[in-house]
């Protein structure tokens, strides 16, 4: 007899916490923290989510080590920011949800010139919009790292969080190591596909083995990378399996897309060049102009976009996963419970809609009036928004600490 798919709505088990409901807010940086601290913009934009019906609400992007930020401004597990956090914590949980936030290290996709510090990768790599090189990452950076995500993690329990998120994806620094097309070591990070996934192996365990059961662990892992040579489904699912043999997670969210090499691959839609170009400073702003439609590549858009390929992951894996990508009504999450996945994630469509599981709540037939343009996109150096909304008025507190 088939068992009956789970109500999306109703409240859930996500390891040790319990949700009010399977849906996600996923991380999607917000672009509102300062000098690596919360402002009181960036509570706001959760307690946003939050008060509009998320079982929990996902602080993107908290880095564990200096270096490892894609902007300076982005919070760092340090023992300054714990106020933030905390105060960030106690008002998303006082409107009913739960909050997780996303550690990880951006490596060749941080911004070494805003953070002053050379970027990390596997090995020596030009970064296009940061027309900058890659500083090949020592074992000693590795295990400082991987004792980083430990560190984050416990220090994510004393700010009051339910959940943490690894971010394993979009060829952030443990993603770059898993990418044939990125990692050319030739030491036991790299080659075979056991050793470029020891990196993320490494930093799940450590996290786990450093917070126990007391929260939640989940983490993002990249299905494909979106370019030739690079991370493929079939070594995406033979990591998934180590990781869930490894017993480090909760629950795995399945990704896609390289913000080094092929950003667009994640988000489907329009690519907005001209909106892009707008916003970065020369000389990257004439490179987006001259030749920026073959780095910000436009795909065709559907709902629930990735789940052709999930699909492979559910029927390898038995852990919970988070379907991801084009998650817009009623009608997509049940189908995604219904073909096994426990969760699902949202981001643009809550982006322009912050209430939109309360008004699916209310009326099962409310879709999204996300038209994935992706504007959204060139908002996050002044603060992610909706651009067909507007943005989040600033409170008087917030910008006199901006």
């Amino acid at each position: 007899m088939t068992e009956q798919a789970p109500d999306v709505l109703a409240p859930a088990r996500l390891g040790p916490v319990t949700l009010r409901n399977r849906v996600i807010k996923a991380a999607t940086y917000e672009g509102l923290s300062r000098k690596s601290l919360v402002t009181d913009e960036l509570i706001e934009f959760h307690v946003r989510h939050a008060r509009g019906g998320v079982g929990m609400t996902t602080v993107a992007y908290c880095a564990v080590a200096p270096e490892g930020r894609t902007d300076a401004r982005q919070i760092q597990w340090t023992p300054e920011a714990l106020p933030g956090l905390r105060r960030l914590t106690e008002a998303v949980h006082a409107e009913g949800a739960a909050v997780a936030a996303q550690i990880g290290h951006a490596g060749p996709v941080a911004n070494p010139k805003s953070n002053r510090l050379p970027s990390l990768g596997p090995t020596r790599h030009f970064h296009a919009t940061t027309t900058s090189f890659t500083k090949a990452a020592t074992r000693e950076d590795l295990r400082r790292i991987v004792a980083a995500h430990a560190h984050a993690g416990k220090m994510a329990i004393e700010a009051g969080f339910d959940a943490v998120e690894i971010h394993l994806g979009h060829n952030y620094l443990a993603s770059s190591f898993l990418s044939p097309r990125v990692n050319h070591r030739k030491d036991e990070y790299g080659g075979s596909l056991a050793n470029r996934a020891r990196l993320s192996r490494d930093i799940a365990r450590a996290v786990r083995d450093a917070v126990g059961d007391r929260i939640a662990i989940t983490a993002k892992l990249n299905m494909d990378d979106g370019v030739p040579g690079g991370f493929w489904l079939d070594e995406s699912i033979q990591v998934a399996q180590w990781l869930e043999e490894d017993g480090s997670l909760d629950a795995l969210e399945l990704t896609a897309g390289s913000s080094l090499l092929n950003p667009m691959y994640l988000f489907k839609g329009d690519a907005p060049l001209r909106e892009f170009a707008a916003v970065m400073k020369q000389p990257v702003k004439l490179g987006v102009q001259l030749v920026g439609k073959h780095f910000l590549r436009a795909y065709p858009y559907k709902d629930a976009y990735l789940l052709d390929d999930a699909r492979q992951f559910r029927a390898a894996l038995k852990m919970p996963l988070i379907l991801l990508g084009g998650i817009t009504g009623k009608q997509v999450m049940d189908q995604a419970m219904a073909e096994g996945f426990q969760f699902v994630a949202m981001a643009r469509a809550l982006l322009r809609e912050p209430d939109l599981i309360n008004r699916i709540q209310a009326d099962n037939s409310v879709r999204s009036l996300c038209i994935h343009c992706n504007k959204c996109m060139t908002a996050i150096y002044g603060g992610t928004h909706c651009v067909l909304t507007g943005p989040i008025p600033a409170s008087a507190s917030a910008r006199q600490k901006g």
